[in-house]
């Protein structure tokens, strides 16, 4: 797979909003015909980064903090930690921080 989003739909941590013409449906949800072992890796991963200090384990406080659902926010982890991976892959240079994307 040569793109972080087609990788994201694949291990069922990317949202989509149900939608049907000119209406959206409900809350965005992931796909559940996920490859559950990645998914569970990826899990496991941000699980992992909550524990250690540093930028997603702030990003997960403020997010959590702001009312927004834990579970919502791991998935948006799982997510940063896909993209982050392959920034570094594509790169090939070790994983330095002052080249990542701010978290939003």
């Amino acid at each position: 797979i040569e793109y972080p989003k087609k990788l994201a739909c694949h291990a069922g941590v990317a949202p989509f909003e149900h939608s049907s013409g000119s209406s959206v449906r409900g809350k965005t949800r992931v796909n559940h015909h996920a490859r559950k072992s990645l998914k569970t890796l990826l899990h496991m991963a941000a699980m992992s980064a909550l524990q250690v200090k540093g930028e997603l384990q702030d990003y997960y406080q403020r997010k959590v903090a702001d009312g927004k659902n834990k579970m919502l926010v791991i998935n948006a982890l799982r997510n940063k930690l896909i993209h982050r991976v392959y920034a570094v892959v594509k790169r090939g240079k070790k994983y330095d921080k002052t080249y990542a994307l701010p978290l939003a």
